[in-house]
C-alpha cells in the first residue's frame, strides 16, 4: 500500500470513526496497521480492514464496508484470514461492543463464536482512555459491553449457505 492508498485508508478509518480503536483496555491507532483496501474496478473505495497479526493469532481490528450487502465485508474477512493463515496463526479474534448487533450477526454468521464478555469495558474505556465514545449506540442501545469473537482458522465453519465453508 503506496503513500496514497494510506491516506485514503486514514480518512475512510476516520469517517467510520474507527481510526483510534479502544479495546481491552488500551487505545490502538489502527492507521499504524496493516490495512487492506477493497476497490471497483473504478478505483473507488468499497471497504477497508485493518490487523494486527501475532505469533499464532491474527486480530481483526478494524472491518468497515462503505455500502453492505455487496460482500465486500466477507470478502475482506477472508483475506485476513488467509493472511493469518499464511503468517502461520491458528486463530482470528476481534472486539466488538454490546450494541453492534449488525456486527455480531455478520461474523456469527461467518462461523465466529463469542469467546468473552467484558462487562462494562467500554464504560471504563469511556471514562479513562477514550471519552469521545458515544453513551449510545446502534438501534438507541447504551453501549457499555465489549464482546470478543474467534474462530479456529484451520476448523470448517458452520455457515449459511454461500458463506464460506473453511478459513
Amino acid at each position: 500500500m503506496g503513500a496514497a492508498d494510506r491516506a485514503v485508508v486514514d480518512a475512510f478509518l476516520a469517517d467510520n470513526h474507527s481510526d483510534v480503536v479502544a479495546r481491552r483496555g488500551e487505545l490502538v491507532d489502527a492507521r499504524a496497521h496493516e490495512a487492506l483496501l477493497a476497490e471497483d474496478g473504478d478505483g473507488t473505495l468499497l471497504g477497508v480492514a485493518t490487523w494486527i497479526a501475532g505469533a499464532d493469532e491474527i486480530e481483526l481490528l478494524t472491518l468497515h464496508a462503505a455500502r453492505r450487502w455487496l460482500g465486500v465485508g466477507t470478502a475482506l474477512l477472508e483475506a485476513v484470514a488467509a493472511i493469518g493463515r499464511a503468517r502461520g496463526c491458528r486463530r482470528l479474534w476481534l472486539v466488538t461492543t454490546n450494541d453492534n448487533v449488525d456486527a455480531l450477526r455478520f461474523y456469527q454468521r461467518r462461523g465466529l463464536r463469542l469467546r468473552a464478555l467484558r462487562a462494562g469495558a467500554v464504560d471504563e474505556a469511556r471514562r479513562t482512555i477514550k471519552p469521545a465514545i458515544p453513551e449510545i449506540g446502534n438501534h438507541g442501545i447504551p453501549i457499555r459491553d465489549e464482546l470478543e469473537l474467534a474462530v479456529e482458522l484451520e476448523l470448517a465453519l458452520d455457515a449459511d449457505p454461500g458463506m464460506p465453508t473453511r478459513w
